[in-house]
């Protein structure tokens, strides 16, 4: 396993404390975000207040947004739909494939391209495998569904070497 593989471009506490100008200084022309525990918590059928101000925020400044999700198209849908979001659902993350999917539904190339989520085993890896920069952010709740509980187990030992080589991280409140 080569550690650098699961390492973030950037750490930020919350996908909620992305700015769109911060983003654009950095040539993102497009946010790929994941569902669960990112944008909301993954035992949330249905999107929030919060992310509705969010995809606004993004959208009002030009930046198009595309959810990459491993869920089902009935969990994706319910959540993002009714606020006009573009989604790809069983994406397969750590693969590339959902990303390099989205790309092209973004119309847009990997350079100009984000992608925000909450784990480094899928979102962080599917992100190097399909050349994207990457933004880690921390889960939105504590708990996880037994899937992701084996993921998380997986994580703990990946954090455990990139902390002995590059030292603790340091989450911040924006880019």
């Amino acid at each position: 396993m080569k550690i650098d593989n699961y390492k973030p471009d950037y750490l930020v506490e919350a996908v909620y404390q992305l700015d769109p100008k911060r983003l654009q200084a950095l040539n993102v022309r497009a946010v790929m975000v994941d569902l669960d525990n990112t944008l909301i918590a993954w035992d949330n059928p249905d999107g929030t207040p919060e992310l509705l101000a969010w995809l606004l925020d993004m959208q009002e400044n030009g930046l198009k947004v595309v959810v990459v999700s491993n869920n089902k198209q009935a969990r994706v849908a319910r959540a993002v739909e009714k606020f006009g979001v573009q989604y790809i659902w069983r994406a397969m993350k750590p693969f590339a494939w959902g990303i390099k999917k989205a790309l092209r539904l973004l119309d847009e190339r990997p350079e100009n391209v984000i992608m925000v989520g909450d784990q480094l085993m899928t979102d962080i890896r599917a992100a190097h495998r399909a050349g994207v920069r990457s933004i880690l952010v921390k889960p939105l709740v504590a708990s996880d569904s037994w899937s992701t509980q084996v993921n998380r187990w997986r994580e703990r030992r990946v954090w455990k070497k990139l902390i002995a080589r590059d030292g603790e991280p340091v989450w911040k409140t924006s880019l």
